[in-house]
C-alpha cells in the first residue's frame, strides 16, 4: 500500500487548493490586541474553570481544534450543529465533546467584545490553555481567523484519522492537509491525556480483525486488566485512559508505553509496531527527549493552526457557535 492510496487520492485533489493557505498565513498573535485585548485572560479562565469540574475535558477540548482544522481547514465547521454537522460524522460519533464549555468561552468572549472574535480561533486558544493546564507547553497561538459557513460531514468521513486505520493510510490522511510524518508522531502525543471508550478499542482485546484472539502487541497484564473493563458484547462507553500510568499529566509517557506494548488504540501502537521506521524513530526520540517532544508538538500545533484558515472578509464571526448568523 503506498502512502497517498486509492482511498485518500480523490480528497488530496479535491482539498489541495483550499489548504495551500497552511503555507501563506496572514494569522498574527497580537490579532485582537485593540479590539479585544483582555480575549487570552477570558479564555484561560474559562479553560481552568472547566477543566477544576473534569480534567478530562483537557483532552476533549485539544481533539476539537484537531479535528476542525482536518475538515475544510480550521473554520470551526465541527461546532454547527444540523443534519450535515460533522459531529455525526463517523469518526467523531460518540466521540467529540466539550461543546458546553466552547459556549461558555464564546458567552464569556461576547460579553467583552461582542461580534469580534471568531469561533475558530477561540478552539485554537482553548487547544493550547487546555495543553498548558494539564503540564504541557505553551505557544503564541496565531489568529485571525474567521468562521466557516458550510459544515461538511462526508469530508469528515474521508479526512478524519480513524482508530483502525493502517498506518500508511494515518501518514496520508496527514500528507493531504500538509502535515508530515513527525506531525503525525508529535500530534498523536496528544493522547497522553484523555479517555478513550472500551468501543474504540475493544477489538484489540477479543477478536483483532477476524483472528479470534486479542493483539499479539498489547502488553499481557494491560490486556488483562482491559479484558475485565470491557468485557466482551459489555457496555462500550465505559472509559480507561489513553496513556496508562499517566492519564491527566501532558508528558512524553506516552512514547515509552508505546515502546511497552502498552499504546491504548490500535492507530497508537502502530507507530511503533507498524512497519515503518521513520515513526518508530520518532517515538524513541521523543520517549528519550521530552524537550524534543515539546518543541515539535507545538510546531506541529501551529502548523495545524495554520491549516486553510478563513480570512480577511470570507467566512463571518459568528454569534453563536453552533449556527450561522
Amino acid at each position: 500500500m503506498t502512502r497517498f492510496n486509492e482511498y485518500n487520492s480523490l480528497f488530496f485533489v479535491i482539498n489541495l487548493f483550499m489548504l495551500c493557505s497552511a503555507v501563506r498565513s496572514d494569522l498574527n498573535a497580537d490579532f485582537y490586541k485593540q479590539t479585544c485585548p483582555d480575549l487570552l485572560k477570558i479564555v484561560r479562565k474559562e479553560v481552568k474553570d472547566a477543566l477544576k469540574i473534569e480534567m478530562r475535558m483537557a483532552a476533549s477540548l485539544l481533539r476539537l481544534h484537531f479535528v476542525d482544522c482536518f475538515v475544510n481547514g480550521c473554520d470551526a465547521s465541527i461546532l454547527l450543529d444540523g443534519s450535515n454537522s460533522e459531529k455525526f460524522a463517523t469518526p467523531n460519533l460518540n466521540s467529540v465533546r466539550g461543546f458546553q464549555v466552547v459556549d461558555a468561552v464564546k458567552s464569556a468572549v461576547e460579553s467583552a467584545c461582542s461580534g469580534v472574535v471568531s469561533c475558530a480561533d477561540i478552539l485554537a486558544l482553548i487547544a493550547r490553555d487546555s495543553v498548558l493546564l494539564s503540564g504541557g507547553p505553551t505557544w503564541k497561538v496565531l489568529l485571525g481567523r474567521r468562521d466557516g459557513l458550510v459544515p461538511n460531514q462526508r469530508g469528515a468521513n474521508l479526512a478524519i484519522p480513524s482508530q483502525y486505520d493502517t498506518l500508511d493510510t494515518i501518514i496520508s490522511k496527514f500528507a493531504n492537509v500538509g502535515l508530515n510524518v513527525t506531525d503525525v508522531v508529535s500530534l498523536s502525543g496528544a493522547h497522553t491525556i484523555g479517555r478513550a471508550r472500551c468501543a474504540t478499542f475493544s477489538k484489540r482485546l477479543w477478536n483483532f480483525f477476524n483472528t479470534g484472539g486479542p493483539d499479539s502487541t498489547m502488553e499481557k497484564d494491560m490486556l488483562s486488566d482491559l479484558q475485565h473493563v470491557c468485557l466482551v458484547n459489555g457496555d462500550g462507553n465505559k472509559t480507561t485512559a489513553l496513556d496508562r500510568n499517566s492519564n491527566d499529566l501532558f508528558d512524553n509517557h506516552y512514547y515509552q508505553n508505546l515502546l511497552d506494548g502498552k499504546g491504548l488504540l490500535y492507530s497508537d501502537q502502530i507507530l511503533f509496531n507498524g512497519g515503518d521506521d521513520e515513526t518508530k524513530s520518532v517515538v524513541d526520540n521523543y520517549r528519550r527527549k521530552p524537550k524534543l517532544f515539546f518543541d515539535d508538538f507545538i510546531k506541529s500545533m501551529i502548523k495545524m493552526g495554520n491549516i486553510g484558515p478563513v480570512t480577511g472578509s470570507s467566512g463571518q464571526i459568528r454569534k453563536n457557535c453552533r449556527v450561522i448568523n
